[in-house]
């Protein structure tokens, strides 16, 4: 069993640390991350021509092989599954994200996006986020915000998770959504299958433009947050409001089904026939 292991923080994020060592004794464990933050990525690979991908070996305590892509972790996980770092890998581990992936958040999040674009290359992927005690915004946590962070909790969650998971895998590839509270295991409320929401605990309010003094025509943008707000209990997001562990599938963007559009698409036949 090999397991990749990658994040959208950089290669020196604790959690990432911390989520190598907490699953090293279920196989053999790759670190692959981005050389610096890519939060926010989702599953960008980036502009190739003007990255001019390159690759370094790095160093975590207690995991033997790091490397670190000057690129999202899309990226990495697209070179992992292409053969850059050796043989071929059977699950990708993405994460200790701080700030919980929850509602809307998981169309933005680099740390999902590692796992989707595995997926698309027919491994299965867990994505796992932290939620952050007061202040996480749209599925990140500020720095100053993180000194109280339990990110050993969310470690042995993953690390019990993927056990389990790699017991019983299933037979088509997945991705996984594992978000966990910012309590000690004790106080954790249990665990529970949600639904995707539409919005985060706590999203993004107004952005609003600001002159930058001297330059002509340039702006920095003021952001502020909006209140935390409770979400339906069913969500992923009201569970993780309830202290409990959110897993949660997401599904393909290919889906099976589609709307009635067919009022919409005949402007398309119209289109071709005078063609």
């Amino acid at each position: 069993m090999r397991i990749l292991v990658t994040n959208d923080d950089g290669v020196d994020s604790i959690g990432l640390h911390l989520l190598a060592r907490a699953i090293g004794h279920l196989g053999e464990v790759v670190v692959v991350a981005p050389d610096r933050e890519y939060s926010g990525a989702s599953a960008a690979l980036g502009a190739l021509h003007l990255i001019q991908p390159e690759v370094r070996r790095a160093t975590i305590d207690g995991v033997d092989e790091v490397w670190t892509v000057n690129g999202p972790p899309g990226l990495c996980t697209m070179f992992a599954r292409l053969g850059a770092f050796g043989a071929g890998f059977d699950l990708v581990v993405s994460g200790i994200n701080p700030g919980a992936n929850v509602g809307r958040s998981v169309y933005h999040s680099g740390t999902i996006g590692a796992c989707l674009t595995a997926r698309n290359g027919g491994i299965s992927g867990i994505a796992v986020s932290q939620a952050v005690t007061g202040f996480g915004v749209e599925g990140q946590g500020w720095d100053e915000m993180l000194i109280n962070q339990r990110w050993e909790s969310a470690a042995e969650v993953a690390a019990v998770f993927t056990e389990a998971f790699i017991a019983k895998q299933p037979t088509e590839p997945v991705v996984v959504n594992l978000n966990v509270p910012n309590l000690p295991i004790d106080e954790i409320a249990g665990w529970r299958f949600g639904t995707v929401g539409d919005r985060p605990p706590r999203a993004m309010a107004t952005a609003r433009l600001e002159p930058i003094l001297g330059h002509e025509e340039a702006y920095t943008v003021a952001m502020s947050w909006g209140e935390p707000e409770p979400l339906a209990a069913d969500t992923d997001g009201g569970l993780i409001e309830r202290d409990y562990i959110s897993v949660t599938y997401l599904s393909r963007l290919m889906a099976e089904s589609r709307p009635d559009l067919d009022g919409v698409t005949t402007c398309l036949d119209t289109l071709v026939a005078r063609s």
